[in-house]
């Protein structure tokens, strides 16, 4: 795929107000939602679970692309197709996480850095023949006291950059994810702070390591108070700091930001994207790439029953319709009733 090739699959992914589905938990952070709502973490449940997820009647009208993990893009559906396949039936277009998850960073307490780059370019290529059409790579940054550090930053940075670059190379679209997480009593100005620190070390990493940034997607964190913080954020405070730290950091060459919710509810998640696209335009689109934010509402109703399957899927088709909306600042609280 060329560069055009990767310019036009990343237009497409943010297209029409349409945002990224991110069911891209491994084994056992997928164990632990299926779990949380009595359901027992099994290779058939998780399977279910996906194929309920994929196979949403009209989930392409409001998703352009979901984010697999290696269990998932290897399995097939109860009808025997591959997942890659079921989404592509639906109108969805599928990608893959490829990092191997944080680890302690060394010498660096309290600090993690993410990785996976090892034999990566090799794994991109069996994805690329799998069906794959854009890959994530997640780097976590986590405040507390005097962290994070320059060198935890700076790390987690590189990585995202050599990751960007294998993708592209591969054909692949990378969505590049540098969360500050919400984690933590911090403030929004601390966080502001943070995420402006992260943003500038990761585009410098993007541009040394020869990415094209109109290849790719961002995925960073909105800018929010910590979920301990004794003040919490309005919705207004969120959408003009956000918007206000990604016009200093983020080039315009980036052709879509789409949005993590890092914790927040379905509902918070929808209202700060709202807010944030009424205050457009913006130099690049403003979407999501929601997991918990997407998906909660679904396992509460699915609750591993068959007999709850189409209720679970008129759930998650409501909540990407209301994200939709948001994408285009078109979203309002009475429409979570309708």
């Amino acid at each position: 795929m060329g560069a055009n090739d990767l310019r036009s699959t990343a237009l497409a992914m943010v297209a029409d107000g349409k945002g990224i589905l991110a069911a891209d938990e491994s084994t056992g952070t997928a164990g632990k939602r299926l779990e949380a709502v009595n359901i027992e973490s099994t290779d058939e449940s998780r399977r279910d679970y996906r194929e309920l997820l994929f196979t949403t009647p009209g989930l392409g009208d409001y998703i352009s692309g979901a984010i697999l993990y290696d269990e998932t893009i290897r399995s097939e559906t109860s009808d025997g197709r591959q997942m890659t396949k079921a989404l592509e039936d639906n109108g969805v277009m599928p990608g893959i996480k490829v990092d191997t998850g944080a680890q302690p960073l060394a010498m660096a307490e309290g600090e993690k850095v993410t990785e996976g780059l090892d034999g990566l370019r090799d794994r991109l290529a069996e994805y690329a023949e799998m069906g794959a059409r854009f890959t994530k790579w997640r780097g976590v940054i986590h405040i507390e006291g005097d962290l994070p550090s320059d060198y935890c930053i700076a790390v987690n940075a590189h990585a995202l950059g050599r990751y960007a670059a294998l993708a592209q190379e591969a054909g692949l679209v990378p969505i590049v994810e540098p969360e500050v997480e919400i984690v933590g009593d911090h403030t929004l100005e601390r966080c502001y702070e943070v995420t402006e620190k992260t943003l500038r070390e990761v585009f410098a990493q993007l541009a040394l390591q020869r990415v094209d940034l109109e290849g790719i997607i961002l995925k960073p964190n909105m800018v929010i108070a910590g979920k301990e913080a004794e003040k919490q954020s309005s919705v207004e405070e969120v959408a003009e700091a956000t918007i206000d730290c990604l016009k200093k950091t983020v080039p315009a060459a980036v052709p879509g930001i789409c949005f993590l919710s890092g914790g927040q509810t379905p509902e918070q998640a929808t209202a700060h994207l709202d807010a944030m696209n009424r205050m457009g335009p913006h130099p690049w689109v403003i979407s999501f790439s929601y997991a918990r934010a997407l998906q909660d509402p679904v396992l509460k109703t699915w609750k591993g029953e068959k007999s709850n399957w189409d209720a679970a899927q008129e759930a998650l088709a409501h909540r990407a319709k209301l994200n939709s909306a948001a994408a285009e600042g078109a979203y309002s609280t009475d429409m979570e009733q309708s």
